[in-house]
């Protein structure tokens, strides 16, 4: 009962803490304080439930044991990591959406392009990744060259579809004034067609962030060696040690938020000048 009594408490608390900073003027603090305030609101309030009502360690662990298991297998961790996050989704994302930016530079300097690719490239998106996966597997093997190959076909096609409507983002008055300085297309694709394609590119980046991750991890279901995170949720919950499957969920969660991130910033460096990065 007391568990109980204090998650209600900490809800109470972490309530009345952001409604108070709600009405301070919105700064750089106050932005990060609030997120902050509100996930450590929610742990507690998981910690408290879980011993409150008793719930078995097999259905949900506390957040103490994930962070005690956490600490003690930061070796196994760390391993799963570097299969997964760098060799697999990082290698995928970088070869899938540079392949995609090239192709649609391609297809925005050969207009007739777009009408076969394009629709390929709908096609191959339509797929589900659990019938892809399994294929991939059996032709780039079981190491993290299949990962790759299953996050390069899953970020393709968003990076694709984005850089080619920023490129057409320019109106032809603006493409009309490049011609009258004689600028050739090359000249044309750097100076105006690149710079104001940038927020859609890195729309394309964004979205791609997150399915590169998702699919890394999904492909080591359909075949892995004995590591990475997707094999080692996988084998844990055969184990029924779901402190490790959410262990593993919390890297997830850091990197792809940090990944997410720094792409964002990334972004707010190379279009500080767009409407949407002011304010």
């Amino acid at each position: 009962m007391i568990w109980i009594v204090a998650g209600f408490a900490a809800w109470a608390i972490g309530w009345w803490v952001n409604v108070q900073l709600s009405k301070r003027p919105k700064t750089r603090a106050t932005g990060l304080a609030v997120p902050a305030i509100f996930g450590i609101t929610i742990i507690v309030i998981w910690e408290c439930m879980v011993h409150g009502l008793e719930i078995s360690p097999v259905l949900l662990p506390p957040p103490s044991m994930i962070a005690a298991r956490f600490a003690g297998s930061t070796g196994i961790l760390w391993q799963d990591f570097v299969q997964t996050v760098i060799k697999g989704a990082l290698s995928g994302y970088i070869l899938g959406c540079g392949a995609a930016f090239l192709i649609a530079v391609l297809i925005d300097r050969f207009p007739f392009l777009q009408r076969g690719l394009l629709p390929v490239g709908n096609f191959v998106a339509a797929l589900p990744i659990i019938g892809m996966a399994p294929i991939l597997v059996m032709w780039f093997g079981f190491d993290w060259q299949s990962k790759a190959a299953v996050v390069v076909v899953m970020v393709f096609f968003p990076m694709l579809v984005n850089t080619v409507q920023g490129l057409q983002a320019t109106d032809h008055m603006q493409r009309d004034l490049m011609r009258t300085y004689a600028a050739n297309y090359m000249q044309t694709l750097l100076k105006l067609r690149l710079p104001a394609a940038m927020p859609f590119i890195f729309n394309g980046l964004k979205i791609a962030t997150t399915l590169a991750l998702i699919g890394a991890i999904v492909a080591e279901f359909f075949g892995s060696p004995i590591k990475g995170m997707g094999f080692r949720i996988s084998t844990s919950v055969g184990q029924l040690a779901l402190d490790l499957v959410w262990a593993e969920i919390v890297v997830a969660a850091v990197v792809g938020s940090a990944f997410y991130g720094g792409v964002a910033l990334l972004e707010k460096a190379v279009t500080f000048w767009h409407p949407s990065q002011r304010g």
